[in-house]
């Protein structure tokens, strides 16, 4: 293995690194009075309900899909391996642990952001792009360390497909899910909020707006 190949895992080792270092940066910052507290904590539950959620359905898709591709590999000349099913599920699981982290991380930075910007705009900037770049930063990290990693354990290109299948398909649904979610209670908080409690739009004590 040459010099240039031992840099690819350690790259992403730093990335990783670097994205905890933000993340705990973020963290140490003021999340604001008790009202602040009280909204980003509502937020952060909704969120991460709405996640588990989506991700009981897509564990479900994923093991189907690892079903039929391990199954395809005992199809003479279909071109498929068990290892391209090992590789799906890898880029899967690193693709919703990656999205976990920036919920996780976008939630908890809201309130940040907005304490933060009290003060001035570059430290509200600042704090945003911190916790936009945890996200990024893992993406690439993980991403790196599992292309290197199946190479390396498989010594064949080819399964890497299997690992790009699987993080985009995760982040696919994640994506579009996440939009359907957010515009169906934006609709909710809408009726119920105009309609049907004369409340302002985006008023907090309307539980839709949180969703």
């Amino acid at each position: 293995m040459d010099i240039i190949s031992l840099l690819i895992p350690i790259l992403g080792i730093i990335g990783l690194i670097s994205a905890i270092g933000l993340f705990m940066n973020v963290k140490r910052q003021s999340p604001g009075n008790e009202k602040m507290q009280e909204l980003s904590n509502a937020i952060q539950d909704g969120a991460m309900a709405f996640l588990k959620s989506e991700y009981k359905v897509l564990i479900v898709f994923v093991i189907i899909i690892s079903l039929l591709l391990f199954g395809a590999s005992f199809i003479p000349q279909s071109g498929m391996s068990w290892q391209l099913a090992i590789a799906f599920i890898v880029g899967a699981l690193f693709s919703a642990v990656a999205g976990n982290i920036g919920m996780r991380t976008a939630t908890m930075a809201n309130t940040r952001t907005a304490e933060g910007a009290k003060k001035s705009l570059s430290k509200g900037l600042t704090i945003a792009f911190s916790s936009g770049a945890v996200m990024g930063l893992v993406v690439v990290g993980l991403g790196v360390l599992g292309v290197f990693t199946l190479y390396i354990a498989f010594n064949d290109p080819d399964v890497l497909f299997g690992f790009g299948f699987g993080a985009s398909s995760i982040a696919l649904f994640a994506r579009v899910g996440g939009g359907i979610y957010t515009k169906s209670a934006d609709v909710g908080a809408d009726l119920v909020g105009k309609v049907e409690a004369g409340i302002p739009e985006d008023d907090p004590r309307n539980p839709a707006v949180i969703a």
